[in-house]
């Protein structure tokens, strides 16, 4: 019984690619590439903070075949009674080999399904971060990373319509 239990991943336990021709993406490796922390508002009583929240995402091909960096990029800023009371800057990465995804899809799944992937991860860091500077945990909703890539891509279609 426990047998059929783990096989829910194709008896490959979620740890290889799809095989055949199937579309097919993998978590090779995830890691932080920067982390600051700034509490100047240590000692203040927190109430009703006002949070500012700023996502940026960057992806290029690595130097595998098929393997690509994303970088999730956090911003947090919060303030009370117009007093900064902490900054937070977290970059984080994660390494991805896709497979048999066409090259028009490519761009779509480095910024809306991998950075899907490796944002809870990402969140938890920016929770025990905040937390260990003294404060409660900042817990971050999810994000859409599909709307992000709508509003970048009609960024883009403005930008080049406003250059013509």
């Amino acid at each position: 019984m426990a047998e059929n239990q783990n096989d829910t991943n194709g008896g490959n336990g979620g740890s290889q690619a799809p095989a055949g021709d199937e579309p097919g993406i993998l978590v090779v490796a995830q890691y932080v590439k920067d982390l600051s922390f700034e509490n100047p508002g240590i000692g203040t009583p927190l109430q009703r903070p006002q949070i500012d929240l700023g996502v940026d995402l960057q992806a290029r091909r690595a130097d595998a075949p098929n393997h690509y960096e994303v970088t999730l990029k956090l911003r947090v800023a919060a303030s009370q009674d117009d007093k900064p009371m902490f900054m937070l800057e977290l970059a984080y990465g994660g390494l991805f080999h896709i497979t048999n995804v066409p090259e028009e899809s490519i761009q779509p799944m480095l910024l809306i399904e991998c950075p899907r992937l490796i944002f809870p991860f990402a969140r938890r860091i920016v929770a025990d971060a905040v937390r260990d500077g003294g404060l409660p945990p900042l817990l971050i909703e999810p994000i859409d990373f599909a709307a992000l890539y709508r509003a970048k891509l009609a960024d883009q279609t403005t930008a080049r319509a406003a250059t013509v």
